[in-house]
Parts: structure tokens; C-alpha cells; sequence
């Protein structure tokens, strides 16, 4: 046996609570090293010693390229547990508790693993109608400025001090509004917009004014009506919050400018020199090294009550409905806890997405964020669909290593994404061929996560730079037979509770012939969902996955025993 590569960490990942009385129970053991691996619990402040326990059989949910995970479900009335493993790999069986491994488990309770206490309000709750979520994401100044239209016309407008607000393409809120329909004709419920606020730059990360929309994209008012279009179509809608780094025209950061250390903002940044000038490289801290983008101060508490004013002001105002923050990872925890309990306290259900790129476990555990964009999958779908260099054994391996990395109500609501305003578009990794994107589109929305389709990819937009792939939306194609195919999709989604909130079970791996099979499972429904990501068609027994007969939802075909499945081709079966 392995004992290096068995782990178990409690209050993370591997041990959290899904509701008052219920725990969910992991334990990390090498690869098919196990034969059986059990739990054992019981009441921590029990009378009796040893405390009783009852044992139950761990079941293997997941395994990547290195390891398999079990898991356990365990419902009691306890609310303070305490709990150890067995692990038996055919020849040695040990004790596994917080000490290590052992022949003989101790009589000693508080050397167990500890749950100390089921706290209501630890537990990780979202927001319910993000487990529902369809996404579309949209770069505001690259939509629309009018119905099916964008002008693609650069504007400025003077701001105070001789600022300058700019657009590249035109795009307005009210273009936007003058869409809702065409979004909501693809059965999407949540809009998430680049930022709108007040900014010199096209991209508007650089903001100046946090509590006023750029008179570029249009007003205050303008978003107003926007959410309330949104909303009446039973669409979310969640804003960018840039609170790492502001723009140079930032009111606080002008007065440094002209004050230095006597201005009144000076502790509102992090990190200034004696004297502040602008200039390349800057010698204070500011996003990626760009002068024009100083980091902002967010351990001071009158920084905090700004940005907290901030969070809440837009939900007071316009009514939305999450926020999507940027650059999270840099900003100090304690300011998004605070954060997010301010916002929650004007809107419970308000939803928050952080930023990060890389694996973010501890910002994910109900006390910070509830969501955060899920570049990991983006990568792996870019390797697997578009550049095959994973075989669907790997593919398989690492999206299993994925969803081991959170709990699973934080799984069920990670943003998925093919791309993004910051990479290139996925259609551009597919060297063009329209199949690759379309069968990724599939799988995302099969996925377990939250869908993301980013403005055009419906309508098959390319582009490896920063100007490409932030291009303007072509309306000129919308007629393309892809929204009607992500619409189908999209409907199935909604229309299949195991899609939106089953477990993810492989069923069938063909390395040789490029073909996928999983389940998305819950107490009352299986949906198989296979994919043939090769060149050629293939013909796969649903008998060795368990099933006599299965039904295509999308065309009504039935098949008993043997499946279809065309090159680069997606069924959804039942």
C-alpha cells in the first residue's frame, strides 16, 4: 500500500458540510492501490468511551492520472463528529486518523479526524437560480448600438481634467437592450457584461468613476432599463467589478498625484514611493506593471467601505444580480468576506464570481466567493477538441482531477468557458473547422458547471489577439445554423434536472477511436451524453454501459444495443 499518496484534510474539499445534519466524507488513495477504504463516525462528545461508531463503505467517485477519490455521504443527527478511515489493499488493512496509520485504532476520540461543529453558517449555500444558470458573456463596446447593428465607429467623449473616455466599435448598453430578445432566444437566463463603468480606456478596466456608467456605453439610467428588459425575460445580469487597480483619472489617485504624501488618498494605494509620478516602469504597484492601472489599498477600511459601497450601490440602483470581480486573487481575503456579507445583506441571492485563473480551493469555501471562472476547463477542452493532444483516457483523467478540486455544490456552479475577452477565441485553436467548436459547445453544456457562451461564438467569430478576439458582434451572420443547434442544446439542458445537477460518472473510453461516453445522474434520472471527438463513425454497445435500449432526445431515434455516433458528433441519450 501507498500511505504516501492517501490524504485526507478536514474542513476543505475532502470534508464539508451539505446541510446541518449531512457531511460529505473524502479520502485520496494512488491509483487502483485499494480494494476497499471505509469511514468510521460517531458523536465526538459522546458519554460512553470508546464513543460508538457506525462504519460506511466509501465508493470510488473519481479517478485521475494519478489517484482515485472516495467519498461518503453521511446523514446522522450529530452535529459534532468525529471520524476515521480503514484502507485495505487486498494484503495490509490500517487504521487512518489524524496521527497517521496504525494497526489498532486508539480509544481516544480527539486523536480521530474532527468535524468539531456543523455550523449553519459555515455551510456553502448558492444562490439557487445559479445552479440554473445559462451564461452569456458579452465585451459591451463590441455588441450592438442598435437592433441587430453595430456601427463600428470610434468615440470619444471630454471627461473632467481633460480626460478622455473612448470606444473602438460603438457598442452601447441600449444596444444591448435592443437584443434581450436574440439572447433570450437562445434560452439564456444570466448576462454577464465587461465593465461599464466610467474609464479612459475601450476595455474600461481602467475605471474613474465607480458609481456612474461610461458616457460612451450610455447612462445610469441605461442600465437601469437594461436589467428591468433582462428581468422581464427571466434573465440575471452580473457587472465587472475592478476594485484590485483603478485608472489614473480616479479622483484618489489624481489627488496623489498632485499631493503626494499629503494627500488624503495617499494610504488608499499600495505601496506608493515618497514621490508619485507616472511613468514606465511605474515605482509603485499597478496591474501588470501599467502606470495607468495603480493598485488600490483594499487592506484600509476606508477603501474597504468605498468598494463595499460600491458592491452595494449597483444592487440598490440597478437591481442586479452578481458581481464578477476582477483580478481577485491579488486582493487581501479578509476584504472579500467583508465584501460579500455586505452585499448579501442588500440582496441574499446576489452571486459572486472571482477572477482567478488557477486552482482556487481557498477562496471557494462559502466565506468569499461563490464561483470563480473556470479557465482549467477551458484549457482542457482547448487540448481535447481543438488540438487533440489528449486522448480521451487523459481528457477523461483530468476533468475527474477537476472536480475533486471543490465541493460539489461549488462545482455545480463554476463558470465554464470555451473563451474568453482575455484568450483567444476557441474557433481560432480549431484552426477554423466550425465541427471542433460545435462539439466543445455540446460537452460544456452537458457539463457540470455553469455554460458560458461568449457574444458570436454562436455565430462562429475567430481571433488570436486581443483586437480579434474582442471584434465586433457579426449580425450580418445571424442566421447561422449553430444558434439553432445551441439552442436545442440549451433547452435540453433546462429540460433535464441529472444535466444541471447530477454526478458525473464515465462510462465508455475509446482512446483508439476518439469516442466518450459519461452519465450525469441524480436519484430519478440517467442521461448519457456520448461524444465522438474522431474522424470517422462509430458503432458502441450501450449494453456494456449498463443500458438495453436508449432514446437520442434530440431526434426521438431509438437505439437497442448498438449506438451511432457520427465524426465529431454529440448525442444526448435517455
Amino acid at each position: 500500500m501507498n500511505k504516501c499518496a492517501i490524504l485526507h484534510i478536514p474542513l476543505s474539499q475532502f470534508a464539508y458540510a451539505q446541510d446541518e445534519h449531512t457531511i460529505c466524507l473524502r479520502l485520496r488513495a494512488e491509483k487502483n492501490d485499494l480494494k476497499q477504504c471505509c469511514v468510521f463516525y460517531g458523536d465526538r462528545v459522546a458519554y460512553e468511551n470508546p464513543i460508538p461508531v457506525k462504519k460506511v463503505e466509501m465508493k470510488k467517485v473519481a479517478e485521475d492520472e494519478l489517484f482515485d477519490y472516495y467519498e461518503a455521504i453521511i446523514r446522522d443527527k450529530y452535529t459534532r463528529v468525529c471520524y476515521y478511515f480503514t484502507v485495505d489493499d487486498g494484503i495490509n488493512r490500517f487504521f487512518y486518523y489524524e496521527r497517521g496509520f496504525d494497526t489498532e485504532i486508539t480509544d481516544n476520540r480527539t486523536e480521530f479526524f474532527q468535524f468539531p461543529y456543523i455550523r449553519r453558517e459555515d455551510i456553502i449555500r448558492m444562490p439557487t437560480w445559479a445552479e440554473n444558470a445559462v451564461m452569456y458573456h458579452i465585451f459591451p463596446d463590441s455588441f450592438a448600438d442598435g437592433h441587430r447593428h453595430l456601427s463600428e465607429e470610434k468615440k470619444e467623449v471630454m471627461l473632467e481634467e481633460e480626460i478622455v473616455s473612448r470606444v473602438v466599435r460603438g457598442g452601447t448598453l441600449k444596444g444591448i437592450e435592443q437584443n434581450v430578445d436574440y439572447i433570450a432566444g437562445l434560452g439564456i437566463n444570466c448576462l454577464y457584461l465587461n465593465p461599464i463603468f466610467t474609464a479612459s480606456s475601450y476595455h474600461k478596466y481602467d475605471t474613474i468613476n465607480y458609481f456612474s456608467v461610461d458616457p460612451c456605453l450610455g447612462t445610469n439610467e441605461d442600465l437601469k432599463e437594461l436589467v428591468m428588459a433582462c428581468h422581464e425575460k427571466g434573465i440575471r445580469v452580473i457587472l465587472d467589478g475592478v476594485f484590485n487597480h483603478c485608472g489614473a483619472g480616479f479622483a484618489a489617485f489624481r489627488d496623489v498625484l498632485k499631493r503626494g504624501k499629503q494627500s488624503q488618498y495617499y494610504d488608499w494605494f499600495y505601496d506608493l514611493p515618497e514621490n508619485v509620478e507616472m511613468k514606465d516602469p511605474p515605482e509603485y504597484e499597478a496591474f501588470a506593471y501599467v502606470k495607468e492601472m495603480p493598485k488600490l489599498n483594499t487592506g484600509n477600511p476606508e477603501v474597504v467601505d468605498y468598494f463595499v459601497s460600491v458592491g452595494k450601490f449597483w444592487i440598490e440602483e440597478a437591481d442586479i444580480d452578481g458581481w464578477r470581480l476582477d483580478v481577485a486573487n491579488e486582493i487581501n481575503h479578509d476584504f472579500w468576506r467583508k465584501f460579500k456579507k455586505a452585499v448579501r445583506s442588500v440582496k441574499p441571492d446576489i452571486f459572486l464570481i472571482g477572477e482567478i485563473w488557477e486552482n482556487a480551493q481557498c477562496w471557494l469555501m462559502g466565506d468569499q466567493f461563490d464561483s470563480t471562472m473556470n479557465y482549467p476547463f477551458s484549457y482542457l477542452c482547448r487540448d481535447f477538441f481543438a488540438e487533440n493532444k489528449l486522448n480521451v483516457s487523459e481528457f477523461d483523467a483530468q476533468l475527474h482531477g477537476m472536480l475533486m478540486r471543490y465541493p460539489a455544490p461549488v462545482n455545480r456552479v463554476q463558470m465554464n468557458f470555451l473563451d474568453s475577452h482575455d484568450i483567444p477565441r476557441f474557433l481560432s485553436y480549431c484552426m477554423g473547422e466550425q465541427k471542433k467548436l460545435e462539439l466543445a459547445m455540446f460537452f460544456m453544456l452537458m457539463m457540470v458547471g455553469i455554460p458560458s457562451v461568449f457574444y458570436g461564438d454562436e455565430l462562429y467569430i475567430s481571433g488570436q489577439t486581443e483586437k480579434a478576439y474582442r471584434s465586433a458582434m457579426p449580425w450580418q451572420n445571424v442566421e447561422s445554423g449553430f444558434y439553432s443547434k445551441l439552442k436545442s442544446w440549451i433547452a435540453l439542458r433546462k429540460e433535464n434536472d441529472a444535466i444541471r445537477y447530477g454526478d458525473f460518472v464515465t462510462r465508455y473510453v475509446d482512446d483508439e477511436n476518439n469516442v466518450y461516453f459519461f452519465e450525469r445522474t441524480d436519484k430519478k434520472q440517467r442521461i448519457l451524453i456520448g461524444i465522438n471527438n474522431g474522424s470517422k463513425s462509430v458503432e458502441v454497445s450501450c449494453r456494456r454501459m449498463g443500458y438495453e435500449m436508449v432514446t437520442d432526445l434530440l431526434s426521438g431515434e431509438e437505439f437497442r444495443d448498438i449506438i451511432t455516433l457520427n465524426a465529431m458528433e454529440g448525442k444526448v441519450l435517455k
